[in-house]
């Protein structure tokens, strides 16, 4: 024991922090295995880190300090090579003249400070933070992985100039890399850096002379800082990754799918591994799985009334229910939850998948192998010599599976499946769409579950969020029917460490349950529009998933941005729904009286609209499901009747030379409010998508950008094709400025009309 870490030892008997007999202990313990006595402390869990570094800091007189409070000089991390601070665990903080100042989490000895000096020619000045702070601030700025990577370029000189695309290495050497214990411990880190940080995939991507490395967590990927060196070694990384995987390490042209299972502290992860080709070398996406997460029923999110709902739908002996929604909401795992609730030793249960996501003890599991012709369709008939109580379909996608499906509900089995549509009520078109006759969709299902993933805000840092927008306020008061003036509490998060200062902290579902009764099933049989369906649905009490949603924002859950952001308002949607060329759907406005609607209309509406031609930019972000059709505005004489047998409507291709619409459009708007708008535009893109818009006021002031998601598309046939759409993610600033706009218009243009003499 040397001089500090007997005053030390002194200082924690004096406050009494550890029994002395423990304390005695420990350093015995810590001279028989020759490690450090403050190491062995906080390695045996004698005392917890923040009060040793409190005693440590009295004793050796060093300040304790939050690195993530304070501020790192990047002219210190420059100064300090990385394998330097690595070995000796400490980082870089602050840098003037030749005084260098550095945050470890244990008292250096004086040797080790004169090899600090030596080495780097500096005087040096310590201060005190937790030591996995040290350690995480050292991959923030020096990089992931930062001290292997410059060992390894170090240690070889052939790999300072290798080339991702290179062709040439043999087969012996490429083994060879994929086996270097550098490699391997740097593909293990990047495993238990990322299940850390709770990420479910992670993305490895090479690009002309660099390598990104990104996490997705709670939905949304961040970027990982790695080294630059890094990029030289993405050859053995993914060679690595692919003998884990048992895939082929020399194939590099084609996609490869594989498959790992690794032990990352006390947690097995099933790894999903996913390769493909691009000029730059392979890209490769790793999905993690925890084997042992499933969620019950419970902690999916559903309301009280919807949980009750789908308690009494599992328990039904036959039919079908639909799991609706785009890729990455979440469908698989409610269908999951639906089956550990009904796993049982008197049922048997089957399921079909692509792929097998979670392995789940006591159900039979099967997955669809293309190569050898098993698909969902096949599968499904195998499954039914197999006595099935309950079955689950990975996916309906084409009519065989659909039609298979059917029968087999008909036959008095419970199915359980998904489809990809925008919400519960487009799964009725869906599924007729593939060639299901009505009745048969009447007759066997019994439920669509439209569903969304949103993030949760964080519980450590949720706090009261003063600076909400009162109009979104009200607009939850009007879309829940609550009663007027009743006084709404919006949350959001901080950001602390807990969340990565993200504010955000894991997701759950909302959700949209169309159940089939005898009147949604009447108008299905009749071939009624799904806005008709979906209109009757809401006034028999079915809770939309924006309201979904904003129950969640009131009960402090989530934000109204989370909310907007993957549900739209149907208050905005129209109830005429007309299907375009190559079978694309529009939503086509009707001929209203523009003076009656505004007098019946106006009081619902939250922001006053106003007809005005405003110079607006556009440009598509996401494209919803459907097609691009061009809208041929010099085509003339056009009857309502006949406006897609003349061709006033093309199909964009992807791919073809006519990809305009991706670029940024300028046109002019023909109604505003601060809620949304409509533009008069060219090309006419499906419902659901996403634009990026930029409004110029005749004011002259600053654009107002924002994303804005297509709710319907109105037609003035044939003159005119228009778009309308609600902003997603507009401040309360901008928005105020466009209704203060709007009003001052509204009311100058009601004051000509009154100066007006009558005709």
């Amino acid at each position: 024991m040397n001089k500090s870490e007997k005053q030390i030892y002194d200082e924690l008997i004096k406050r009494k922090l550890i029994p002395e007999d423990a304390l005695e202990k420990a350093q015995k313990e810590s001279d028989v295995l020759k490690i450090p006595f403050y190491t062995h402390l906080l390695n045996n869990k004698y005392i917890k880190e923040e009060t040793l570094l409190s005693a440590m800091s009295l004793v050796l007189k060093m300040q304790v300090v939050n690195l993530k409070e304070v501020s790192i000089d990047e002219a210190a991390i420059k100064a300090v090579p990385i394998r330097f601070a690595w070995h000796y665990e400490f980082l870089p903080l602050k840098l003037e003249g030749r005084k260098l100042t550095i945050v470890m989490s244990n008292p250096l000895s004086v040797k080790v400070q004169d090899e600090i000096r030596t080495n780097l020619g500096y005087e040096i000045s310590v201060v005190l933070a937790k030591r996995e702070d040290v350690l995480e601030f050292l991959k923030v700025h020096y990089g992931l992985g930062a001290d292997m990577v410059d060992r390894m370029v170090e240690s070889s000189e052939e790999s300072r100039k290798p080339s991702p695309s290179e062709d040439t290495h043999a087969i012996e050497d490429i083994e060879k890399l994929a086996g270097d214990a550098s490699v391997i411990k740097l593909v293990n880190q990047i495993l238990l850096d990322s299940y850390k940080k709770r990420a479910t995939d992670i993305h490895i991507e090479p690009f002309r002379g660099r390598l990104r490395l990104r996490y997705r967590v709670d939905g949304i990927l961040y970027d990982q800082n790695v080294p630059e060196n890094l990029r030289h070694f993405l050859l053995p990384i993914l060679s690595r990754i692919k003998v884990m995987s048992n895939l082929n390490i020399v194939e590099r042209r084609m996609p490869q799918d594989g498959r790992a299972i690794v032990k990352t502290q006390d947690q097995v992860l099933d790894l999903r591994v996913s390769f493909m080709p691009t000029p730059h070398g392979e890209s490769v996406v790793i999905r993690i799985l925890p084997t042992n997460m499933f969620l019950s029923l419970e902690k999916l999110g559903l309301a009280q009334k919807d949980l009750v709902m789908s308690e009494a739908l599992i328990q039904r002996p036959n039919g079908i229910v639909f799991v609706t929604g785009p890729t990455g909401s979440g469908k698989t795992t409610t269908l999951y939850a639906f089956l550990m609730r009904l796993n049982k030793q008197d049922k048997k249960i089957i399921t079909i998948e692509d792929p097998v996501e979670y392995e789940m003890d006591g159900i039979t599991q099967i997955q669809v192998n293309p190569d050898i012709k098993l698909t969902f369709a096949s599968g499904l008939r195998s499954m039914l010599r197999h006595d099935p109580d309950v079955m689950m379909v990975g996916e309906v996608r084409d009519n065989e599976t659909a039609e298979i499906a059917i029968r087999v509900a008909l036959t008095g089995h419970l199915v359980f499946s998904t489809l990809h549509t925008n919400d519960a009520v487009s799964g009725i078109a869906r599924l007729t769409d593939v060639g299901i006759e009505p009745y048969l969709v009447a007759s066997t299902v019994e439920a669509f579950i439209a569903q969304r993933l949103i993030r949760t805000i964080c519980p450590e840092c949720k706090v009261i969020n003063n600076s909400a927008d009162q109009e979104v306020k009200k607009k939850i008061t009007r879309d829940l029917n609550l009663p007027m003036g009743e006084d709404i509490e919006i949350y959001k998060g901080k950001g602390c460490e807990k969340c990565n200062f993200t504010g955000f902290y894991g997701r759950m579902g909302i959700y949209e349950i169309l159940l089939m009764d005898k009147d949604i099933k009447k108008m299905i049989i009749d071939k009624a529009s799904a806005a008709e369906i979906k209109t009757l649905a809401v006034k028999k009490g079915m809770r939309t998933l924006l309201q979904d949603g904003w129950g969640k924002v009131i009960q402090g859950i989530t934000t109204p941005e989370e909310v907007l952001e993957v549900s739209y308002d149907f208050n905005m949607e129209l109830e005429d729904p007309l299907q375009g060329p190559e079978g694309s759907s529009f939503m086509i406005e009707k001929e209203l009286d523009e003076q009656k609607s505004a007098s019946s209309g106006q009081e619902k509406r939250i922001y006053i609209r106003i007809p005005q031609q405003i110079s607006v930019q556009y440009r598509l972000v996401e494209k919803g499901e459907g097609e691009i059709l061009r809208f041929n505005k010099e085509t003339s004489d056009v009857s309502y009747q006949d406006i897609f047998t003349k061709n006033l409507f093309t199909k964009c291709a992807n791919g073809s030379k006519d990809e305009k619409y991706l670029e940024k459009t300028s046109t002019t708007t023909h109604n505003i409010s601060a809620g949304g708008l409509s533009f008069e535009a060219q090309y006419v893109f499906p419902l659901g998508s996403i634009l990026e818009l930029a409004i110029e006021f005749p004011d002259g002031g600053e654009r107002i950008k924002t994303l804005a998601r297509i709710v319907r598309v109105d037609k003035d046939v044939p003159k005119n094709c228009y778009i309308a759409a609600c902003y997603l993610d507009m401040s309360g600033v901008d928005r105020r400025r466009i209704d203060e706009f709007v009003q001052y218009e509204a009311n100058r243009q009601e004051m000509i009309r009154f100066k007006e003499p009558e005709k």
